[in-house]
């Protein structure tokens, strides 16, 4: 077996293939087969390959070896020991080199190396950044892991060149301090950037609140216990606060603490994003969390232009509207819409009925009633049978909590506990349905009302423009689902909202794949293209030399894809190296 080159001129470059070749007999004939296709074998990588291999064959030197990465024809053969050839050192490369190109591509490299230039440190601080975002992309753990066992076994070694030996929590941790001054700084930068890759404009930003839980102690300044998204009360939160456009591509975002509600943080958020991206003639849409009568009148004061969903209390203000079946207009299958003009004509009121939400909502208020009934006659025949005396409160309390459960269909009773002295548990309950709740409810289900001081929008732009908020909902399904910002295990402050900024971070590179592979035909699912590609490997070809010395030569190629996904990485457009530099501290 030897190494055989050919020499290519492509865009007036030479370029020098290198294969691995081997010579078998059919007869009295022997021909040459291709084993393995090595790819350009780069400057130092000839340099590597000849201290590795100064002799393949018996007869050869360390000056005829020098030659054979020259650009010139080798003057002979270089044999090496079949038997002995291996794989060795396989690393997980498909997806942490796409997260490396979606890095690049958002010039985030750069970015950092200007905000973080090189000091004394071994490692830079832009690298490590760059590892943790990749890593939160590619396969969401804690740094303790990513430094410990992820690492390692992908080939970001060889496309950042930071040695594993190099890489440990404490450098990860403390990376997490030196990102989080620059969060402003980043968030501008990409504003920039996506705009220039997709052509995005930002007249219109989705604003939404969420929460994520901490497990352990936490700094008591913004971990607090507040309402749960996540549906654990039981750990203290921290609440987030995030602007996307109406594609969903990432503004910017603020934290408060976990007991922040979301009426509160209105007016921080919207001066903070006006003061780092400007005011313009933004539209602002928010879910129905965010309404006061204080934010409304702020809004309407500042000229501030907004489209914002209601409590469902403000249907009752709507009664004869929704009872009028005049001037309702369907817009979309199922969806029908009817315009109201607000007291004083400062603002439209856009009032929206579903027909699968009013059966989805008839439903559950039928499966809460039957909840309600069942546990009234349960408890009613448990005081018939009672031999002894009861205690109102608990009976009352129970009643309460049987209603609490069963909130959406709570007030369709009345329920009274009263005193029975003919009776051994002293007690009567009894109960009826209310008539007018039967009458709303059928009038209101399905139903909920938007509120915008537009004017010049027709129904169906109101309607199509509150909708897009679903985008910021699917932000944090993404932020929480697929790079698991929850549960956060920091404890100190700056590490928290580190934390969430290289979460934010890795959104930003997991909506730009979303929007790349939605351009190139193969769906909207990057985990999808994620997984598949992580099992594309880079491997060490290890061929030692046939003249006794123990000597090997040393390439490091990426294995060829599967059809699968070599069709996903002609659809984006991208073409796999063959063959990776070896790092400095490779020997033989």
């Amino acid at each position: 077996m030897y190494l055989r080159h050919t020499t290519r001129r492509k865009d007036g470059k030479t370029h020098v293939y290198w294969q691995l070749v081997r010579s078998v007999r059919h007869g009295r004939k022997v021909v040459q087969q291709t084993v393995a296709q090595l790819g350009e074998l780069d400057g130092e990588g000839r340099a590597r390959a000849e201290a590795l291999a100064r002799s393949i064959s018996g007869h050869a030197s360390a000056s005829f070896q020098g030659e054979l990465f020259d650009h010139a024809e080798p003057t002979g053969l270089l044999t090496i020991k079949l038997d002995g050839v291996r794989l060795e050192r396989s690393r997980s490369f498909g997806a942490v080199w796409l997260g490396w190109l979606l890095w690049r591509g958002l010039k985030l490299d750069d970015l950092l190396s200007e905000l973080l230039p090189p000091g004394r440190e071994r490692v830079s601080w832009a690298d490590v950044i760059a590892i943790l975002v990749i890593g939160r992309l590619c396969e969401p753990s804690s740094e303790l892991h990513v430094a410990e066992r992820w690492y390692r076994t992908t080939a970001l070694q060889d496309l950042l060149g930071v040695y594993t030996e190099h890489l440990y929590d404490e450098r990860l941790y403390r990376a997490l301090d030196r990102v989080l001054p620059h969060k402003e700084a980043i968030e501008k930068h990409l504003v920039k950037r996506l705009g220039e890759l997709f052509d995005l404009d930002y007249d219109l930003l989705l604003y939404d609140v969420t929460s994520t839980y901490f497990e352990g102690v936490a700094d008591p300044e913004i971990a607090k216990r507040g309402y749960s998204r996540d549906h654990r009360p039981d750990c203290v939160q921290v609440n987030i606060a995030l602007v996307v456009t109406r594609e969903g591509m990432p503004l910017g975002y603020e934290i408060f603490a976990g007991n922040t509600t979301d009426v509160t943080t209105v007016k921080q958020v919207v001066e903070s994003m006006e003061s780092r991206f400007g005011k313009v003639n933004r539209v602002w849409v928010m879910d129905r969390g965010m309404v006061s009568a204080k934010n409304i009148a702020w809004l309407n004061a500042t000229g501030r232009r907004y489209v914002i969903g209601t409590a469902r209390a403000e249907l009752s203000r709507f009664a004869k509207e929704l009872a009028d079946n005049a001037d309702w207009r369907q817009i979309r299958e199922n969806i029908e819409v009817k315009i109201c003009r607000g007291p004083d004509g400062s603002e439209t009121f856009l009032l929206c009925r579903s027909a699968s939400r009013v059966e989805k909502e008839k439903a559950m208020h039928e499966r809460f009633s039957k909840r309600i009934e069942e546990g009234l006659q349960s408890l009613a025949r448990r005081i018939e049978k009672s031999q002894s005396a009861l205690d109102r409160g608990k009976i009352e309390r129970q009643i309460g909590r049987l209603l609490e459960r069963n909130s959406r269909a709570g007030a369709r009773y009345s329920i009274a506990v009263s005193e029975d002295g003919g009776a051994p548990a002293g007690l009567k309950l009894k109960w009826s349905q209310r008539p007018e709740w039967d009458h709303w409810a059928r009038l209101s289900e399905g139903t909920y009302v938007l509120r915008s001081n537009i004017h010049d929008w027709t129904d169906e732009e109101l309607w199509k423009t509150y909708i897009q908020l679903s985008e910021a909902e699917a932000a944090f399904r993404i932020h929480k689902s697929d790079l698991c910002i929850r549960p956060i295990w920091h404890h100190k402050q700056g590490r928290i909202k580190a934390h969430i900024l290289i979460c934010f971070l890795a959104y930003a590179l997991w909506k730009t794949l979303q929007k790349w592979q939605s351009r190139a035909g193969l769906g909207d699912s990057p985990r999808t293209i994620l997984t598949e590609l992580s099992r594309i490997h880079s491997a060490d070809i290890v061929l030692p030399l046939a003249d006794g010395s123990k000597r090997e030569l040393r390439l490091r190629c990426v294995v060829r894809p599967e059809r699968e996904q070599q069709l996903i990485l002609q659809h984006l457009g991208l073409s796999l190296p063959e063959r990776l530099r070896l790092p400095a501290l490779a020997q033989m």
